[in-house]
């Protein structure tokens, strides 16, 4: 077993060689040799940080977040990079931070910030169901994915500047389970075409064919944050049963000897298919979030830790600079309607590159490292 206080220098090594253009976390834009900007990837990241400091007392890490914040929020609330006209959920999620930096610094410019992504979510396409659009270029369709990235948001904005009423959230929410649950399994599909017109969906369900790991788990971590920011009560209760009951389909998909869970979940040991780290710690994390929340019984902390230290057996490896977390599935898609590799095939889901220290698996790695440290008292 890795001794966990490594974990800490590991993290601390990331953020030390990042900046505010140029984080070491963001693979794609590493690859692409492009500068950074606002974005989802970096987002998930300040999150973590902003965690280790809470349960660390490390500063170090939240400073870190600020000063990403401080290069993109202007003092007017606007934000560099952000093109609100591509009506990209992914770009909402990085305005997490802004709540948790207001209260701590007081610094105006975060509210009005936090105010403009609102904004955009005030705008944003929806389904005729009242269900938000992933981005404009995926017209009528629904991901997972984008549950994540917009509703704790939306959610946490209503909370501590808005209506304190967080019905619309509750109504998507339901709207997903209602579309893209699969009865059988239990489990959901990654993406739902409410005009059923995508060339990956099902003509009759409109769903995607397989269901993806991380969009499970971008799922789950949605529903284990969203039992924390919306307070006991009728909004509360409704969401807990949609939230146990995806806890209960897929702790039993996981691997009996890691704790881990396949890139396509329900066909493990298929050719091709492997125990993949990102989302393995996303759900690690739901259910050490959940049971600590008093939502899930303790047997899913449990089940939570085993696939935490399943992750490191497996993937967390010693080099000269310190650790590396490999096992990470690079990036996912369905569609758009001139990419169709990304068909949502089980072909598909396997042939996507996997990489180290990428943001999309060591920031939810991260989180569920805090929540094994609130477990074990730090």
């Amino acid at each position: 077993m890795t001794d966990y206080s490594r974990i800490d220098a590991y993290v601390l090594r990331l953020v030390e060689e990042s900046t505010p253009e140029r984080t070491m976390w963001n693979l794609e834009k590493l690859r692409e040799g492009k500068k950074g900007n606002w974005n989802y990837i970096d987002g998930c990241m300040l999150t973590a940080l902003m965690e280790m400091t809470r349960i660390t007392g490390d500063e170090r890490y939240a400073e870190f977040a600020e000063k990403v914040a401080d290069y993109y929020v202007q003092e007017d609330g606007s934000i560099l990079t952000l093109e609100p006209e591509k009506a990209n959920l992914d770009d909402i999620n990085e305005g997490r931070v802004l709540f948790e930096l207001y209260r701590r610094t007081g610094k105006e410019k975060y509210r009005l910030a936090a105010g403009t992504l609102r904004r955009m979510l005030e705008v944003q396409p929806r389904t005729y169901e009242g269900n938000f659009w992933h981005k404009a270029i995926y017209p009528n369709q629904v991901w997972l994915d984008g549950i994540y990235m917009g509703q704790p948001f939306m959610a946490m904005y209503d909370m501590n500047f808005g209506s304190k009423d967080c019905s619309d959230t509750i109504s998507q929410i339901l709207n997903v389970e209602k579309r893209m649950r699969d009865a059988k399994t239990g489990l959901y599909f990654h993406g739902y075409d409410a005009s059923k017109k995508a060339f990956w969906a099902d003509p009759e369900t409109g769903c995607s064919r397989n269901f993806w790991l991380r969009s499970l788990g971008w799922f789950a971590v949605a529903m284990a944050d969203l039992m924390e920011i919306i307070p006991d009560g009728e909004q509360h209760a409704a969401l807990v049963p949609v939230f146990t009951g995806l806890m209960s389909s897929i702790r039993s998909y996981a691997d009996e000897e890691t704790g881990m869970y396949w890139q396509v979940p329900d066909q493990p040991g298929r050719e091709g298919n492997y125990l993949e780290t990102s989302g393995s710690a996303m759900m690690a994390y739901a259910m050490l979030k959940g049971s600590r929340l008093g939502i899930l019984d303790a047997s899913y902390a449990e089940l939570g830790e085993k696939t935490f230290n399943g992750i490191m057996d497996r993937y967390l490896t010693f080099t000269e600079n310190g650790l590396n977390l490999g096992g990470i599935c690079l990036v996912a898609g369905l569609g758009p309607e001139n990419n169709r590799r990304r068909d949502g095939s089980y072909e598909y889901y396997i042939s996507e590159p996997i990489v180290e220290n990428d943001a999309k698996g060591v920031a939810p790695f991260v989180l569920a490292y805090t929540e094994v440290k609130r477990r074990n008292n730090g």
